[in-house]
């Protein structure tokens, strides 16, 4: 089964620090803000995800990445991350349910987790599967380290 392995906020850029649970409201996580609301945030990217898996896959090719280093919100773990589509619904702890928006575009400020420094090994595009996904909250609620995640639709 799917769960949290990590949530993580900032008062605005990365990395985001872990936190042991956080409210989720339609507008965003309790304790976290974007600090370029021009390129990040807005209904269609309340939350950021993206998977411990991914991230160990990449730490294996001597990348110094780590959860939360990327800004995303919520590290899952267990889900079939390339089987994530614009769409789907998710229903994480008791009551927050999200629906997938888009993939990410990767930002230069995440060169920094990339020995190379090209933060395009991110990119769902370039490679598949890779990518973290941003979210819209459809129905508000409060999550904690542990939490299920349950795909609830398509």
């Amino acid at each position: 089964m799917a769960r949290i392995h990590q949530i993580n906020v900032s008062d605005g850029g990365v990395p985001k620090l872990p936190v042991d649970r956080a409210a989720v409201g339609l507008d965003g996580m309790e304790g976290d803000r974007q600090a370029d609301r021009k390129h990040h945030g807005g209904p269609d990217q309340t939350l950021c995800l993206y998977s411990l898996e991914v991230i160990e896959m990449l730490k294996a090719e001597g990348h110094p990445i780590a959860p939360g280093s990327t800004g995303e919100n919520l590290t899952i773990i267990g889900l079939d991350w390339a089987t994530i589509a614009s769409g789907q619904r998710f229903r994480v702890g008791e009551g927050l349910v999200i629906e997938i928006t888009d993939a990410t575009t990767p930002c230069a400020k995440n060169a920094q987790w990339f020995a190379d420094g090209r933060f395009s090994r991110m990119s769902g595009t370039k490679h598949p599967g890779a990518s973290r996904w941003y979210a819209k909250v459809l129905t508000p609620g409060v999550v904690a380290t542990g939490d299920p995640v349950a795909r609830i639709s398509p």
